[in-house]
């Protein structure tokens, strides 16, 4: 990857929270990627084998995804087929070293939105995502509702009954991750990795982050009739309207 990540967090806010899956067997690109995109606000998660990305691509909620050809267990032109054979629509950016016209062409007949060659600037990637994650998805789509909470993420606000709910940065980030997987249970080592981004810290962030939740449910839930965060208990956490089964 080329080039300087360009400090423009707030200029993309539009597509801040957006969840980007990125199947990458190069560990060097693969962080590279990760860490560029979390620092501009996107929920970014990596996956280094075909077979793994082409499981979590057809089992978690993505806005978008970053897919190299040359995986390890499964090449990512057969993952891609696949997706687009069981109906799966969202946006894909090939990551290839392979620019021959004809690989191009073979990429995009197999339901490629874009394509780009390495070694690439980090701001093209940016941006090319960002047409992506426009086309693919209206500014009103990127609302997430669940009963009478809604998140808008381009906005960077969350409304319950109506009323503005006021979270902090993290609170945001954690309350936007919680929501689209709502009705899946989260574990705190889910929200160590892709909410605060430590994966390998040295201490848990258990304590830490049962303190934000207990602030985000108190903010969210106070002073209405339906809960909408659970906690299941050794387990994690869970987004839904009643009390889960």
């Amino acid at each position: 990857m080329q080039g300087q990540r360009p400090d423009r967090r707030m200029t993309v806010s539009v597509m801040s929270s957006a969840r980007v899956l990125i199947i990458e067997d190069d560990i060097k690109v693969a962080g590279a990627v990760r860490s560029g995109l979390a620092a501009e606000g996107y929920d970014a998660v990596v996956s280094r084998t075909g077979e793994d990305g082409y499981f979590r691509a057809t089992t978690e909620p993505f806005d978008a995804i970053l897919l190299d050809v040359g995986l390890p267990e499964r090449d990512g032109l057969s993952i891609l087929s696949g997706l687009r054979s069981q109906g799966f629509t969202t946006p894909v950016l090939i990551l290839t070293a392979r620019d021959a016209v004809e690989d191009r062409v073979t990429g995009l007949d197999a339901g490629a939105d874009d394509y780009l060659v390495k070694p690439f600037a980090f701001a093209e990637l940016l941006a090319r995502l960002r047409v992506l994650l426009r086309r693919g998805r209206p500014e009103e789509a990127l609302r997430v509702r669940i009963a009478d909470l809604e998140v808008d993420p381009v906005a960077h606000s969350v409304q319950r009954a109506g009323r503005p709910v006021e979270l902090t940065a993290r609170e945001f980030d954690l309350l936007a991750y919680l929501v689209r997987h709502q009705g899946h249970v989260v574990s705190r080592e889910m929200l160590a990795q892709d909410v605060w981004h430590e994966p390998s810290r040295g201490t848990p962030l258990d304590n830490v982050i049962d303190v934000h939740l207990a602030r985000l449910r108190k903010k969210v839930d106070q002073d209405h009739g339906v809960r909408l965060i659970h906690t299941i208990r050794g387990v994690g956490f869970v987004v839904r309207e009643g009390e889960p089964g």
